[in-house]
């Protein structure tokens, strides 16, 4: 087996098992050992001695073994394991060796679909270099794609093609979560899940547009780690009574409009075809009720994270 494909091996059983395997002798107390991989006995080395670390040696190379007896599937349901991370890195360089795909610069798209699935995923694949990149169907209408960094323009803009071009060729409107960029198709699976994350946090906060990227809810995915008891206790500090403000879809459109239009008033007055006004009137009320000028922008920035405190909470 090549030295590269064993790198791959070795490192999934490093990400499963947090052993790391060296092929050369590091010095000091260690233990040799060996396992097979594609009916070849190679050797291997672990850091220390004794019962607990033969014991490492011993899952090590029942772990490589299991990788070797894993069935090959075929092409899409092979994509759907790596890209829903099943047996890590792993599978993922098995399914470039198999297909004969170079590895490179690359990133997900989930694309959840209204209606036409399969002629949405028709369309989609004549959208993509058929040589490297691939669209695969999930579930429920979603559909992954998984594309190569190349010279043709961002992956929101690329997302936010694919969304002009099912709407005007299907009439199909799509909701379009783009993962940030890998550097290595073994990361692919990082990639689909801020893809998924990126659509479902848009749904929560009624997010304005089709295509939404992983790193506009970063900051609700940091706050989405804190425990909703603690998320609790920071509502209560901030002692705003979320009814008034929260409860009324007016206002909190009024409030989300304001932010994305960079705190302009003649902007969001345009975007909402609200008089100025009528909009400075809305954003007096909240900070009656809020205690929060969102004009300023460090009140902007609190209210926000109230904001997303609030719609956590409810979940």
């Amino acid at each position: 087996m090549v030295s590269s494909e064993l790198r791959a091996v070795l490192g999934d059983v490093y990400e499963k098992t947090g052993v790391e395997v060296f092929l050369e002798p590091q010095g000091g107390e260690e233990t040799e050992f060996d396992f097979v991989i594609a009916g070849g006995a190679v050797k291997g080395y672990l850091r220390g001695t004794g019962e607990e670390t033969e014991k490492l040696a011993k899952l090590v190379a029942y772990h490589v073994a299991a990788c070797e007896r894993q069935p090959f599937l075929g092409k899409r349901e092979e994509l759907r394991s790596v890209l829903t991370g099943a047996d890590g890195s792993w599978r993922a360089y098995r399914f470039m060796n198999n297909f004969g795909i170079a590895d490179g610069t690359c990133y997900a798209l989930e694309v959840v679909c209204d209606r036409l699935p399969a002629e949405a995923l028709f369309h989609i694949e004549r959208c993509v270099n058929e040589d490297r990149d691939d669209a695969v169907p999930m579930d429920e209408g979603r559909i992954a794609v998984v594309r190569f960094s190349g010279e043709e323009g961002s992956p929101y803009e690329f997302a936010s093609f694919l969304s002009q071009s099912l709407y005007e060729e299907l009439g199909v409107r799509a909701s379009i979560g783009v993962g940030c960029d890998v550097k290595s198709f073994r990361e692919i699976a990082s990639s689909y899940a801020q893809a998924v994350t990126a659509v479902r946090m848009s749904t929560l906060f009624h997010g304005e547009g089709e295509v939404h990227t992983y790193r506009e809810y970063l900051l609700v995915r940091m706050i989405g780690d804190v425990p909703k008891s603690r998320l609790k206790d920071y509502m209560e500090q901030f002692r705003i009574g979320g009814a008034e403000i929260f409860g009324d879809a007016e206002m909190v459109q009024t409030a989300e409009a304001f932010l994305a239009c960079s705190l302009n008033i003649s902007e969001t007055s345009r975007t909402l075809y609200l008089h100025r006004n009528t909009l400075i009137y809305r954003l007096d009320k909240i900070e009656r009720a809020t205690g929060l000028n969102i004009r300023k922008f460090s009140d902007a920035v609190t209210f926000r994270v109230i904001t997303i405190l609030y719609k956590l909470l409810q979940t």
